[in-house]
């Protein structure tokens, strides 16, 4: 049984490649961060390298999970699929469990000053946007 899809505005696949692009960059800096090099982390700050080596395993795997399934949400949308909104708001847990580290249990703000809170909360807004945007996606019918 299919259900009736409206035809999405132009603006939405553009917000739709935008947020995969963004995604993707995302998934760049899991992956920078979750295989970098000796060499790469001995070029750190003795600060940088103390916070990177006691990053407990959840947190990478939250950061996995928030820009893995944020990439494959905007796939999802790109698609016009409902499950974007499951898989975008599991990122937006995994978004939110990986800051609430970074802000609340580490002193990461003090090794890399005030401006380093600006990157995270853009992450946070941007993630609860997919949300509300894959939301109503589905409730004006662009996605089945």
């Amino acid at each position: 049984m299919s259900t009736i899809r409206e035809k999405a505005p132009a603006w939405f696949w553009i917000v739709s490649v935008v947020a995969l692009l963004w995604n993707l960059a995302g998934v760049g800096a899991y992956l920078q961060h979750a295989y970098m090099s000796i060499e790469d982390l001995e070029k750190l700050s003795q600060a940088e390298r103390l916070l990177y080596e006691s990053q407990p395993s959840w947190v990478t795997a939250a950061f996995a999970i928030a820009v893995w399934g944020g990439a494959l949400g905007c796939i999802a949308l790109l698609l016009r699929k409902k499950w974007a909104k499951p898989i975008l708001l599991i990122s937006l847990i995994g978004v939110l469990a990986q800051m609430a580290h970074s802000f609340f249990m580490t002193n990461s703000f003090e090794v890399y000053g005030p401006g380093a809170m600006i990157m995270p909360i853009m992450v946070i807004i941007i993630a609860i946007a997919l949300v509300f945007f894959a939301r109503k996606s589905s409730d004006r019918k662009w996605l089945n």
